[in-house]
């Protein structure tokens, strides 16, 4: 049981991650799930406090993800239509990988700029907004990244710590 736990747990630290940059995941809660299934597992004493404070800063992370995007379109002058939009331009990045690797990057403003520009906002204002959506959004995106690959890191560092007694056969 320990092994399947522990291969569990390492799959929802790989989706976490992947979650930091896909709307639809919620990157830190799937990571601190996998750490919570190697502390259920035999090998791995519990540690109450650990599990709470990397619980507390998922939920957090989690909830600052929402509010630091519509903060930063708020501070240069965007609207509801600029934050769908980058969230419609990460999309495309994900499924139309034209622009490659730098797609993550130019897609999500691309889209705050339609977004704003389809809401009636001038060329400056809808500019200046997508700006501010797109760097919202990249801020909420690397809290999440630092947190999930922390999250992993440790994970690998309980898993190698105790793999003799996780992965004991018989």
């Amino acid at each position: 049981m320990d092994i399947a736990l522990t291969l569990l747990g390492f799959i929802l630290m790989l989706a976490g991650i992947l979650g930091s940059f896909l709307p639809v995941l919620p990157g830190p809660p799937l990571s601190w799930i996998g750490l919570l299934l190697l502390y259920l597992t035999k090998a791995v004493t519990d540690d109450w406090w650990v599990l709470g404070i990397t619980l507390f800063i998922a939920l957090f992370i989690t909830v600052m993800d929402y509010v630091i995007p519509a903060m930063g379109t708020k501070r240069f002058g965007g609207s509801k239509a600029g934050m769908w939009g980058t969230i419609v331009g990460l999309l495309v990045a994900i499924f139309v990988p034209i622009f490659g690797p730098f797609g993550i990057i130019i897609w999500p403003f691309i889209g705050a700029l339609v977004g704003e520009l389809l809401n009636k906002a001038n060329q400056k204002t809808a500019l200046k907004a997508a700006f501010g959506s797109f760097l919202g959004f990249l801020t909420g995106t690397f809290m999440k990244l630092v947190v999930t690959v922390f999250y992993a890191i440790f994970y690998v560092y309980l898993t190698i710590k105790n793999a003799g007694e996780i992965f004991q056969f018989g």
